[in-house]
Formats: C-alpha cells, structure tokens, sequence
C-alpha cells in the first residue's frame, strides 16, 4: 500500500505542474482548482482499484465509483465557474501580494496542493480495502454521506449562483439560504463529504481494520485546509476588501463554517 501511495502521489504532482502550466498560459489561477479536482477522481479511483493480490471485492467499485462521482461533479461545477471569468478571489489575491515571485511562489503551492491530494488518497486507500466480507450498512452508510455532502454542496453553489445573476444584488453580500447560516457552506459540505471515508473504513468494528484509522486523515486534513490555509482565509481577506463593512456586519452574525442560526 505505501508503493501505491507513492505511485499517486506522484501521479499528482506530475498532473498539478500540468495544471500550472495552463494558469501561467491563460494568466487565471483558477484553472488549477479544476485540475485539482479532475485529478483526484483518477488518483483515488486508482487507489481504490489497483490489485494488491486477490480479487477486487465490490467495496473498492463502490469506493472508485464514489470518488469518480465527487469529482466529475465539482470539476465540472468549477470549470463552468471559471470559464470565461474573472480570476477567483484568492488567486487574483495571491497574484498581488506575490508580485513578480507568483509564478514561482504558484508552483509551489500547487506541488502542496498534490502532497495533500495524496494523502486525502491514502483515506480512500484503506476505506476500499477493508477486508470485512460483502458489503455492510456502512458501506450504504458511507455512499449517504458522500451523496447528502454532494447535494448540500450543489445547493449551496447554485443558490450562490442565483444570487449573483440578479443585477440588484451587485456588490452585495450573499446571505440568502445556506449561506444565512454559514459564510461557506460549499467548504462544509465539502467537508462532509470527507467523513464517508472512515465510515467505510471503520465499518461496523473500530478494531477489525486497524488500518482503517487511517482514513481519519481525508476529514482531518481538510477541516484543516478548509479552515486554517487555503479555504476560508484568503477569501475572507479577498471579501472583506471588495465589501468592506457590509462582509465585516455578515461575519458578525453568520457562523464561518458550520451550519448555525444566524445571529440578530
């Protein structure tokens, strides 16, 4: 298992200086988050599905088939998004702050992007392989998650959407369903999604698979990333420098992450 990682790992890194090449090309950051999100349905297909001795049981078709959906569905959702659009916040962003060092300083953070691919792989490594026979209500457990952090992420995104075609909402703050509640529920359920992977994992015994814990990485790690590094910090600096005071009053009173009733 740790050749394959390695194996991905560098799939990864391979894919994301590919990435960085078309954004130096088209001179839009954006396009990265495409790429990354493209490639992590290959990466953790692989990793769910290359033979490592013995037949491939259907917990690793579900586990390939899971992450193929989740990336098909958010590549294709950013690459409507950032076709033909201004560059995204964060990048635009990073691009002003980096100055003449953004291409170099770009490659890099895309290397890290691929280091952390990698490792969000290794959570979907282990959910696949749990030797437990047949499949268990965790697995159909694991596939709800997967699906309701989908559906909670598009709805978000197409209610953002929404709000941005209307022309009176120009320069305004989206505070209208989900996002009355949380100031990004996309990153949250983005997270959520990440949880169906220990599910998988952990199955119905927490010391059957005592690789299975490892799969604690895929929503550890991006609670971290969402939160703490590459999420929410550089586009609450972004918002709150293109809407000033009325972001300051929004962050006030709705919850950064998790979903909470807003506060008077």
């Amino acid at each position: 298992m740790i050749l394959l990682a390695v194996a991905v790992a560098v799939g990864l890194s391979a894919w994301m200086t590919i990435a960085w090449s078309y954004q130096r090309a088209v001179g839009n950051g954006g396009w990265t988050d495409v790429f990354w999100s493209f490639g992590m349905g290959p990466a953790g297909a692989v990793a769910a599905l290359w033979p490592l001795g013995g037949e491939t049981s259907p917990r690793q078709w579900i586990a390939g088939g899971l992450i193929l959906f989740w990336s098909l569905r958010l590549g294709s959702h950013l690459r409507r998004r950032v076709s033909g659009a201004p560059e995204d916040a964060r990048y635009a962003g990073f691009r002003k702050a980096w100055g003449k060092a953004f291409q170099a300083r770009m490659f890099g953070f895309l290397q890290s992007q691929a280091v952390a691919g990698a490792l969000l792989c290794i959570a979907i490594l282990v959910a696949a392989r749990n030797p437990a026979p047949g499949l268990a209500w965790s697995d159909i457990a694991a596939g709800l998650i997967l699906a309701g952090g989908i559906g909670g992420e598009s709805l978000a995104d197409a209610q953002l959407s929404k709000f941005k075609a209307d022309p009176a909402n120009k320069g305004k703050v989206c505070d209208v369903g989900l996002w009355g509640w949380s100031r990004h529920p996309n990153y949250f359920f983005e997270w959520t999604i990440w949880l169906a992977w220990p599910v998988m994992a952990l199955g119905t015994s927490l010391t059957a698979w005592p690789w299975g814990w490892l799969a604690l990485i895929g929503p550890a790690f991006m609670a971290w990333l969402l939160i703490k590094v590459s999420g929410v910090p550089p586009l609450e600096q972004a918002m709150l420098k293109s809407r000033g005071q009325a972001y300051a009053d929004y962050q006030a009173r709705v919850s950064p992450f998790f979903p909470l009733p807003p506060k008077a």
